[in-house]
């Protein structure tokens, strides 16, 4: 899919990967951006920046992504302004370093924006793109997806299903003109995981050590360059760490061993 001339929604977009993939949007000729985020104040910040360069094509309205009502709002909000919606990005996402402790809310809270959020939104707006014969629906899940989270089984479990709702996506309406991307990113530089590193909480602390260990980190703007080339080939599932592949084929080419490695890392960095 060319982006010159789409209009898109982003959601988490206040800052982080979120902003970064709303500001490359723009920098490619999107017809309109629409950003979205439960944090007011942060999102009038951000919509504000990319408009000093971007002027009318871009806007904002604070809204939770994981409620119907207020999906319904913004993409009214976004096809009222700028047309039809082409892309959508379900990016928001919350973390946490819950394990057998987690509460009944905190289970609830993750499955519903890391998961349902985006069951949501696709029931919106995959209608309207089978009967327009194009759509693009971008899940940014986690690497914690194809593999797993130190410390953190509602964060594991949950973005294991946004991969698994989008691979399904996929299948299911891929013939019918819906591309379906699944992003799975390692180390990234944003607020959810460096507050982890500061959580009194020692799994917590853990957690964000696990994912700062693994690999590189990445700046938001450079995963949005990942996003923008996925988008361009159509490719279902974005890398923008590539060993966090070579990890999910020792996986599953042989489990056991993957799990007696990952016991081994969970003791080195408690």
């Amino acid at each position: 899919m060319q982006i010159n001339g789409k209009v898109a929604i982003v959601t988490g977009a206040a800052g982080g990967i979120g902003a970064a993939i709303a500001q490359r949007l723009l920098e490619h000729d999107a017809q309109g951006v629409l950003l979205t985020d439960l944090d007011a104040g942060r999102l009038e910040a951000t919509v504000k920046l990319l408009a000093g360069s971007h002027g009318e094509r871009v806007g904002g309205v604070a809204g939770d992504a994981a409620s119907t009502a207020d999906l319904e709002r913004i993409v009214d909000a976004a096809e009222e302004r700028f047309g039809p919606v082409d892309l959508y990005f379900a990016n928001a996402g919350v973390g946490g370093g819950a394990g057998l402790d987690a509460s009944e809310e905190e289970w609830s809270r993750s499955l519903d924006v890391n998961v349902m959020a985006h069951v949501r939104a696709a029931k919106l707006l995959v209608p309207r793109w089978v009967e327009r014969g194009a759509g693009y629906f971008f899940s940014t899940a986690s690497a914690a997806g194809l593999l797993t989270q130190i410390g953190s089984a509602t964060y594991s479990v949950s973005k294991h299903g946004a991969v698994a709702f989008a691979e399904w996506l996929s299948v299911t309406y891929g013939d019918s003109g819906v591309r379906v991307s699944c992003l799975c990113p390692q180390g990234v530089e944003t607020e959810l995981l460096m507050s982890g590193t500061r959580s009194d909480d020692p799994v917590e602390r853990a957690a964000a050590r696990a994912v700062l260990d693994a690999g590189e980190l990445l700046r938001p703007l450079d995963v949005a360059d990942h996003v923008m080339e996925a988008v361009g080939d159509e490719r279902f599932l974005v890398l923008p760490h590539p060993q966090v592949l070579d990890f999910y084929r020792h996986k599953g080419s042989d489990y056991d061993r993957w799990l007696r490695g990952m016991r081994r890392y969970q003791d080195a960095v408690k």
